[in-house]
């Protein structure tokens, strides 16, 4: 153990504690703009620098180690002069475009600015870089003028997805962040993840804003239908400016319908639909010798990763489509004849935690079934604009007769949910037993990168994986190709913690990230019916319209097929 003082108070630290984590045991508060907790240590933007006796410059606190006997100034006037200074120099080459930046108000560049009173005109001359922004992704608006080099997005693209689609390029003040060879976002690899926004601290990479299209088709009269994610529940009232795992389903349904939406559905229902289509395809290509193992096919993100680097293993790809696709199908079709609607006079209109889900509804397969996607950030913006006070809002209920999902699709929102899912459907499929005394297989939980479970059913041994990072999936993807991959069953998410971690929702840490995961599991336990085959709605919609899971309606509006963008890779 380490003893050090710190602005005169005494600290005990193991060895090998940085300054700015032995700060923050005392409660004393640094600022920082590189770091981030989740990452490696970068140490480049110097706005944490602090005074060390004895020490003739001023090291940066986030890489520095503690020593025995240490003595640290955390804001003597020399910190407060160096920091001010650094920050003067960063603001020299920033916009000044604060009010109108997707930004403002949860920019970290804007909050330590605030903190170090920067209240005096800039000594620095403004000088920007002289680069277009880029909007051609349909999830992802890169703003360079606004990046501060804080090498973020690259860790979080190349080491956490394993992409690696923007690097820094030049020298001095020319030094960019971009993709290869000059090329707009949409022209690379880049699979909309959202990954490298979650991480960005100002407003250089930012969500691809749809809602001024949701006013627009509201003002022309369109029937306004919207559907809700499972993991929006549990992350909406945090992008609000609540706790971590905060559920607020009923608000988020009361809020909807004060906005102008006609129906407010809920995904899980769709979650639902998902596990009988995907269950049953599992199943037929476990007893008929299909491609094994079977990917899932609900993550947009990872099925354009495996049109992108894996073509060759497609066929291993479940054809259903996903949750938000899937009802985007039954919204212009059954419920259009339900209600005596034409197609085109439905304006379809999902919430999601995810930036991809803005390029899957485009897809030409998708035949316009969802026509905007906005996000839980997205929806936050959209309830602050309305004035809705959305913290004593009463609680409203989902329209019927897509208003009840089960527990097996609420869990649909974090990484090994899907499969848990599945697993409950086939469980009780293959051995018409019941599931009551042991209904949570535990053994496909976790924040492991991949973990594997041997799971018996019945007279079949099921032997599944369970994959979240797309550098994760990298792994997989080898060995399945290397014939080393002795699974039935491979559930991919790209997010790191899966549907909670995704790119469009509210910054998010891995702590930030138990918190929804514990809450997204106390809902599971807490809905009466927690297993899709169970839900009286799918079985109802089976009888009146589908016929049966994997029927030829079921093909013709549930299910797709990909293609290689083997082209895209730099």
């Amino acid at each position: 153990m380490i003893h050090l003082k710190i602005d005169g108070e005494c600290v005990e630290v193991p060895e090998g504690t940085t300054i700015l984590e032995a700060a923050r045991k005392l409660n004393v508060h640094i600022p920082t703009l590189c770091y981030h907790e989740d990452q490696a240590v970068k140490a480049v933007c110097r706005i944490c620098v602090v005074e060390v006796e004895g020490q003739r410059l001023l090291p940066t606190a986030c890489n520095t180690p503690v020593s025995e006997g240490m003595v640290v100034k955390t804001a003597s006037p020399k910190v407060i002069k160096a920091r001010k200074n650094v920050m003067e120099l960063i603001l020299a080459r920033h916009p000044q475009d604060c009010l109108i930046c997707s930004k403002n108000g949860s920019c970290e560049l804007q909050k330590v600015a605030k903190d170090l009173n920067m209240n005096q005109p800039n000594r620095y001359e403004l000088t920007l870089r002289s680069t277009k922004k880029d909007e051609s992704s349909p999830c992802i608006v890169r703003d360079m003028k606004k990046c501060i080099l804080c090498g973020r997005c690259m860790e979080s693209c190349g080491k956490v997805q394993g992409i690696q689609v923007m690097a820094k390029e030049n020298r001095g003040f020319h030094t960019e962040i971009v993709p290869p060879y000059g090329k707009d976002l949409v022209d690379t690899s880049c699979v909309g993840c959202g990954q490298c926004v979650q991480v960005c601290p100002v407003g250089a990479l930012s969500i691809r804003d749809n809602t001024d299209e949701v006013y627009r088709q509201t003002a022309a009269g369109k029937t306004m239908v919207i559907q809700m994610a499972p993991s929006v529940r549990i992350n909406l009232a945090e992008a609000l400016g609540q706790k971590p795992g905060t559920v607020s389903t009923g608000k988020i349904v009361h809020a909807l319908k004060k906005i102008g939406f006609y129906k407010v559905f809920d995904s899980d229902f769709s979650a639902d639909l998902t596990i009988m289509e995907e269950g049953t395809e599992f199943l037929k290509r476990l007893k008929e010798g299909g491609t094994l193992p079977m990917f899932t096919s609900c993550c947009p993100a990872w099925v354009k990763y495996c049109e992108t680097y894996g073509p060759d293993l497609l066929p291993h790809l479940s054809t259903a489509k996903s949750p938000q696709q899937m009802f985007g199908s039954i919204i212009k079709t059954y419920f259009a004849e339900k209600e005596g609607l034409k197609r085109e006079d439905i304006c379809s209109v999902s919430v999601m935690p995810c930036t991809a889900k803005k390029f899957e509804c485009k897809r030409p397969e998708m035949k316009d079934d969802v026509d905007i996607v906005i996000t839980v950030v997205e929806l936050a913006k959209m309830i602050r604009t309305a004035g809705i006070d959305f913290d004593n809002l009463e609680d409203a209920e989902f329209d019927v007769p897509f208003g009840l999902g089960s527990g097996a699709a609420q869990i649909f929102g974090i990484t090994g949910g899907v499969m848990e899912a599945a697993l409950r459907t086939v469980y009780e499929v293959v051995t018409g037993n019941s599931l009551e005394e042991r209904l949570e297989f535990t053994a496909v939980r976790g924040f492991e990168g991949i973990r594997e479970a041997s799971l018996q059913i019945g007279d079949l041994t099921v032997k599944v994986a369970i994959v979240h990072g797309l550098a994760n999936a990298k792994k997989v993807l080898e060995l399945v190709r290397e014939g080393k991959a002795d699974y039935h069953f491979i559930e991919v998410m790209s997010c790191p913690g899966g549907c909670i971690g995704g790119g469009g929702n509210a910054p998010t840490t891995w702590k930030k990230l138990a918190a929804r995961r514990d809450a997204i599991y106390q809902e599971d336990r807490n809905l009466p019916i927690r297993k899709s085959h169970e839900n009286p709605y799918v079985q109802q919609i089976y009888k009146e319209f589908l016929g049966e899971p994997l029927s030829e309606k079921s093909h013709e509006l549930l299910h797709t097929h990909y293609i290689s963008r083997r082209d895209l890779i730099r």
